[in-house]
């Protein structure tokens, strides 16, 4: 049996030098994440929960599904899964063959806005990120009820986004079509896959040398990450701290890069893009604001939906039913009230009545903003 101690630092360097010989990634923070993402599918049963990593782009031709292609060559078991149903997937995780490590190309076609319901499909999704997570099935003429384990390491890539619910469980990198200046080496299968799964085969002998140190780790996160993006990226840490040299710095860096990223990007639902924009773009220097008026300003912001929800500009109904699924800071539904005008007495919208929902699910505003008051704070509305 070989002992020779492995250099992790310097494994994980030769993985991500594959890796760049191949893929254009946006930043170095993805080469980072995408190397360490590599590196834990070998570890999978030391950590509570395994992150989705998602490569996503608005447009063909971006060099998603070559970076899945590498990604298949280093991780352990891979699985493409184009077109694999649910049951395809719970009964391949759960199987006597070992864990796969699942590679979904075309999401877009499984949670696009053409595709069809998938709900089964997300929850396997949903589920297997944590090692707890289970599908339950009927099985057998008397239609027992069965767990299925799900938890699996899966990427995935695809055009436009992803529920919400994966992209909280996801470490995302957002492909570009390759500029005219930026040359990759053309991946050839027959000769190019042998080489990674070389690095795959080191990656596996150096996991087994660094298993009982990753098991036991709690790593350091940085300031500002915590929660959900904690979650998504504790193996990624604890996989950078057992390599050593520069990793567990530049794997730091690169988490607090992607989660900043990913929370200026993707403000979450639709109602949480609902109130950051009345933050940032409409009750700005004023402390209430009658519902016409918001809604008037809403519907002018450029790149925002609120001109067209559904074929139809977003009213007053809906937006009192948006904003009604929040609670004020005294615990009631966030609901319009009378507000006095130069005109007469008109219903609106307090600012104070949105700033316990905004503490809680927007992430910190702009230190300066482009947006000029409205109004003085607290005077009559001149309108």
């Amino acid at each position: 049996m070989n002992t020779t101690s492995i250099d992790g630092a310097a494994l994980l360097n030769e993985v991500e030098a594959f890796h760049r010989r191949f893929n254009i990634f946006p930043t170095e923070d993805a080469y980072v994440a995408v190397a360490l993402w590599d590196a834990h599918a070998h570890l999978l049963d030391c950590f509570d929960s395994t992150p989705r990593l998602a490569f996503l782009s608005p447009e063909p031709g971006s060099g998603k599904s070559r970076a899945l292609e590498i990604v298949e060559t280093l991780v352990p078991r891979p699985m493409v899964a184009v077109n694999a149903s649910a049951a395809a997937l719970f009964r391949s995780v759960s199987g006597t063959e070992g864990r796969p490590t699942i590679l979904f190309d075309e999401i877009d076609t499984v949670f696009g806005p053409k595709a069809g319901d998938n709900e089964e499909l997300r929850g396997f999704v949903n589920a297997g990120h944590r090692r707890k997570g289970v599908t339950y099935r009927c099985v057998g003429d008397s239609q027992t009820v069965t767990p299925f384990p799900s938890f699996a390491a899966v990427a995935v890539a695809g055009l436009g986004s992803l529920p919400d619910t994966i992209l909280t469980r996801s470490v995302i990198i957002r492909m570009r079509r390759r500029a005219r200046n930026e040359k990759v080496e053309p991946f050839r299968a027959r000769l190019h896959e042998k080489e990674g799964n070389v690095l795959r085969d080191r990656l596996a002998t150096w996991a087994e040398q660094v298993r009982g140190q990753v098991t036991d780790a709690w790593p350091e996160m940085p300031e500002g990450v915590s929660d959900r993006p904690g979650d998504v990226w504790e193996p990624l840490l604890a996989v950078a701290d057992a390599a050593g040299g520069d990793w567990p710095r530049r794997a730091r860096d690169a988490c607090a890069a992607l989660v900043k990223a990913s929370q200026s990007n993707d403000k979450g639902s639709l109602g949480v893009r609902l109130l950051c924009d009345l933050r940032d773009h409409v009750l700005i220097g004023v402390d209430r604001l009658p519902t016409v008026a918001i809604i008037d300003r809403l519907n002018a912001l450029d790149d925002a939906p609120w001109a067209d929800m559904g074929g139809r500009p977003l009213d007053n109904r809906r937006l009192s039913k948006m904003l009604g699924e929040y609670m004020t800071a005294d615990n009631e539904p966030v609901a319009s009230r009378n507000i006095r005008t130069a005109g007469g007495v008109l219903k609106g919208f307090f600012a104070k009545d949105l700033e316990d929902a905004w503490a809680r699910y927007c992430p910190p505003p702009a230190a300066a903003t482009s947006a000029t008051p409205l109004h003085p704070r607290s005077e009559p509305l001149n309108l």
